[in-house]
C-alpha cells in the first residue's frame, strides 16, 4: 500500500492527511500487522532479532501514520477529521488489545526473556519485563469471555474519553460575548483588547468579541474592573460541557462521566484489582492508594496554615480596597492581582513587554546549551499545518540528535492547554541505522497582534519550560528501543519530573537576564522589577498547593472503591472540598466536566504525579542550587542519569544514581516557601 504518512519520511506529512482516506488507511495497516504478527508467530524459537524487532517496526509503523492524524484532531480539528478520528479509535483499540490479550504472543515473550536473558542488555530486559506485565495488565490470562469484555470496556473508554475531550472543545467554541463598549472593559491590558477587537473584525462584528480560550478568559477573570463580567464567564467556564450554564445540557458530559468511572471499574476488578486506582498504580513508582492519599494529605496539613492566612488576607484586602464585602470565585483572581500589585508594586502584565516569545525562546536555547551541550536551530523548510508552527533541530557537537515542532498560540478549534506528543521516537533499526527522535510541543498563548510580538507572561514562560523539559526527555534519550526510550515506559509519576525540572530557571535572577529584554527597547529587565519577580514568586502558594491537591485527591476518591461501590460525584467533590476547600464555590460549579486530564488524558487515578514528581524535581534542582545553577557537570549528570536512560530503569535507582540518595519533600516545601518551623 502506497501512501504519504507510510513513507516513513523523518518529519510527518501533514499536508498529506485527507480525512476520506484515513479510515482505509488504518484498516489496511492494522490488517497488515495482523498477518505480519501472525508470521512471526510461527517461529517456535524466537530472539529478539526475529521477533521484538520486527514486532517493534509494526508498532512504529501504525505510530507514524497515526501521530500526524491525532496531532491535527487535536491542533486544526474539524468536522471531517473528527469523524475519521473517532472512528478508527475503536478499530485501534481492538487491535492493542488483540495483541495483548495473545497467549501465544505472550508466551513467546516469555520464551525470549527467559532463554535469552544473558544475551540481553538491561534495557532490552526492561522492555519484556514491562510487556509481560502490560500482558497481565490487559487480560491475557482471562478466559475467552472476559477477554471479550475487556476489549469492550477498552473500546468503549477510548470512545467515551474522546467525546467528553469533544465536548469540552464543542462548548468552549460555542460561547462567546461582545462588548460594544470598552468603558465595560476596563482594567483589561491594552494586549487583551487588541485582541478582542480583532476577533470581532475577523467575524465582521463590532466591538470586542472574548471567547473562553484560557488566554482570554484569564485576561477577564484577572484584570476586568467589571464584577458582572467576571461572573458572566466564570460561570460559562466552569459550566462548560454539564447539566449548568448558558449551554446547560447541549455539551453534557455528566452521564459520560459516570460510565468511564463505571467501565474503569469494572475493568480493574476483571484483572483481580480492588479498584481502579490500585490497576493504575501498578505502572507507578508509588505503590499504593493509601501511600498516594497520605502524601496528598500530609501536602494538604503542611499547606493549610498557608492558604488559610492566606485567603484570610485576601478577604480583608477586597472588602478594605475593592469594596468587595463577600468574596466569590469570580473575585478570587481579580482581587488576588490587585492584591499582588499591591504588595509588589508589580503585574503580570507589567512584565509582559520584557518577555517577548523570540527572546524567551532564544535565552531558553542558550539556557540548555550551557546545561546539556545542545544547540537548538530553527529548521525553514517543512511541511506545515499551520503559519504559526515552527520546527528547530537539536545538535550536539554538530550531529542532528533531533527535531521538535512548535505551536505556540491559542485558535480556534484547537484544544486548550499544552502538552508535548511524539512523532518518532528513537530507536536502532534491524539494519542498525539510527531512527532519530520528532516532537511536538504545543501551548495557547496570546498571538502577536499588528502592533506588537508575542509577549508571555511570567507564567507562560514557565509553561513553554515545563513542555521544552518534556520534550528534553523525548529528544535526548540515548536507548535504542522504542518502548523504553525517551518518555516512553517511564512511570507516569516520574515522568513530570523533567519537565518541572525546567520550571526552575525561570525563577533564577542569572537565568532571567538570558531569557527577557523589552520588546521595543531590547532592555534588561530592570534590577527592581527582577527583584519584585523573585519576591513575590511564593505569592500565594498555599492556596495553588491546596487547588492541587483537591484535584489529586478527588481525582484519587473517584476511581477508588467504597464498601458499597463507586462513590457518587458531587459526594466525593463536596468531602474533598471538606479538606482542601479555602473559600467556597458556587452549587453550579462543575468543574469536573471539563477536568480532561482524568477524563481524555492520561492522568486518571493519576493527577497526584504532578505533586509527587514536583518533590523529585524541586530535590534534583537543590543540587544545582548547591553547586552552580549553571554547573556544566551537574547539567551533564542530570541528562546522562535521567534524560537520557528514558524508561529503561527504574526512576528510583536514577534519581538515587543523580542525587546521592532518595528524595525528601524538604525541598519542595522550601521553594514553596512552606518550610517546617
Amino acid at each position: 500500500m502506497t501512501h504519504p504518512l507510510l513513507s516513513r519520511a523523518e518529519f510527518p506529512a501533514f499536508d498529506q492527511v485527507r480525512p476520506d482516506q484515513i479510515e482505509n488507511l488504518v484498516d489496511q495497516l492494522l490488517k497488515d500487522n495482523r498477518a505480519r504478527v501472525a508470521e512471526l508467530l510461527r517461529n517456535p524459537q524466537p530472539d529478539w532479532a526475529s521477533l521484538m524487532l520486527p514486532l517493534e517496526e509494526l508498532d512504529d509503523t501504525l505510530s507514524q501514520a497515526w501521530s500526524p492524524i491525532s496531532h491535527l484532531n487535536a491542533v486544526r480539528n474539524n468536522e471531517e477529521l473528527r469523524t475519521a478520528y473517532n472512528a478508527c479509535l475503536p478499530k485501534i483499540s481492538d487491535y492493542a488489545a488483540e495483541l495483548n490479550q495473545n497467549a501465544d504472543l505472550y508466551q513467546a515473550f516469555s520464551g525470549v526473556a527467559e532463554q535469552h536473558k544473558a544475551d540481553l542488555d538491561g534495557a532490552q530486559q526492561m522492555v519484556l519485563e514491562q510487556a509481560l506485565r502490560n500482558f497481565r495488565l490487559a487480560g491475557v490470562d482471562l478466559p475467552q469471555d472476559k477477554k471479550e469484555r475487556f476489549r469492550d470496556l477498552q473500546r468503549m473508554l477510548t470512545e467515551l474519553t474522546s467525546r467528553y475531550s469533544d465536548n469540552v472543545l464543542d462548548a468552549t467554541n460555542a460561547w462567546s460575548c461582545t462588548v460594544l463598549d470598552v468603558a465595560e472593559l476596563r482594567g483589561v491590558p491594552e494586549s487583551s483588547l487588541e485582541r478582542f477587537r480583532s476577533e470581532a473584525v475577523a467575524r465582521d462584528e463590532e466591538g470586542y468579541r472574548i471567547g473562553l480560550d484560557f488566554p482570554s478568559y484569564y485576561a477577564i477573570q484577572a484584570h476586568a474592573e467589571n464584577r458582572a463580567l467576571r461572573e458572566k464567564l466564570y460561570q460559562a467556564y466552569v459550566t462548560r460541557a454539564s447539566d449548568q450554564g448558558p449551554h446547560a445540557g447541549q455539551w453534557d458530559n455528566t452521564g459520560i462521566i459516570d460510565e468511564i468511572r463505571q467501565h474503569r471499574h469494572e475493568l480493574a476488578t476483571l484483572l483481580g484489582f480492588e479498584d481502579y486506582v490500585a490497576y493504575s498504580l501498578a505502572t507507578k513508582m508509588a505503590e499504593s492508594g493509601d501511600e498516594v492519599e497520605g502524601f496528598l494529605l500530609e501536602l494538604a496539613s503542611r499547606s493549610r496554615p498557608f492558604a488559610e492566612t492566606e485567603i484570610a488576607e485576601l478577604r480583608e484586602f477586597a472588602r478594605a480596597e475593592l469594596g468587595i464585602d463577600e468574596l466569590q470565585a469570580w473575585d478570587v483572581s481579580f482581587a488576588s492581582e490587585r492584591l499582588r500589585e499591591s504588595r509588589y508594586q508589580i503585574t503580570e502584565e507589567e512584565v509582559r513587554p520584557w518577555f517577548p516569545m523570540e527572546t524567551v525562546l532564544e535565552g531558553m536555547f542558550s539556557i540548555v546549551k550551557r546545561l546539556f551541550g545542545i544547540d537548538v536551530v530553527a529548521v525553514s523548510d517543512f511541511a506545515s499545518y499551520h503559519p504559526d508552527v515552527r520546527l528547530f533541530e537539536v545538535r550536539r557537537d554538530g550531529e542532528a540528535l533531533s527535531w521538535f515542532y512548535l505551536d505556540p498560540f491559542a485558535r480556534e478549534h484547537k484544544r486548550g492547554g499544552a502538552w508535548m506528543d511524539e512523532y518518532r521516537c528513537r530507536r536502532r533499526r534491524a539494519d542498525g541505522s539510527l531512527q532519530r527522535p520528532v516532537a511536538y510541543l504545543v501551548c495557547n498563548f496570546m498571538p502577536p497582534s499588528e502592533t506588537r510580538p508575542a509577549l508571555l507572561t511570567h507564567d507562560e514562560v514557565t509553561t513553554l519550560f515545563h513542555e521544552f523539559g518534556h520534550g528534553l526527555h523525548h529528544m535526548l534519550t540515548e536507548i535504542d528501543y522504542m518502548d523504553v526510550s525517551g518518555i516512553n515506559g517511564v512511570p507516569w509519576d516520574a515522568v513530570e519530573l523533567p519537565s518541572q525540572f525546567m520550571e526552575n530557571w525561570c525563577w533564577e535572577r542569572d537565568a532571567l537576564t538570558a531569557i527577557s529584554s523589552h520588546y521595543e527597547t531590547g532592555e534588561p529587565l530592570p534590577g527592581e522589577m527582577l527583584d519584585k519577580m523573585l519576591a513575590m514568586r511564593n505569592f500565594q502558594s498555599g492556596m495553588q498547593m491546596l487547588r492541587q491537591v483537591e484535584f489529586s485527591l478527588l481525582d484519587l476518591r473517584l476511581h477508588a472503591n467504597a464498601a458499597d461501590g463507586l462513590r457518587p460525584l458531587a459526594e466525593t467533590q463536596a468531602e474533598v472540598r471538606a479538606i482542601t476547600a479555602y473559600l467556597e464555590l458556587p452549587e453550579w460549579n462543575r468543574y469536573t466536566h471539563s477536568f480532561t486530564h482524568v477524563f481524555s488524558g492520561g492522568y486518571a487515578a493519576g493527577y497526584y504525579s504532578y505533586k509527587w514528581a514536583e518533590v523529585l524535581s524541586a530535590d534534583a534542582f537543590s543540587r544545582f542550587q548547591e553547586e552552580g545553577i549553571f554547573d556544566a557537570r551537574c547539567g551533564s549528570e542530570f541528562r546522562q542519569h535521567i534524560l537520557a536512560r528514558g524508561g529503561s530503569e527504574d526512576p528510583r535507582v536514577l534519581f538515587r544514581r543523580f542525587r546521592g540518595r532518595d528524595p525528601k519533600p524538604d525541598a519542595l516545601l522550601a521553594s514553596c516557601g512552606m518550610s517546617a518551623p
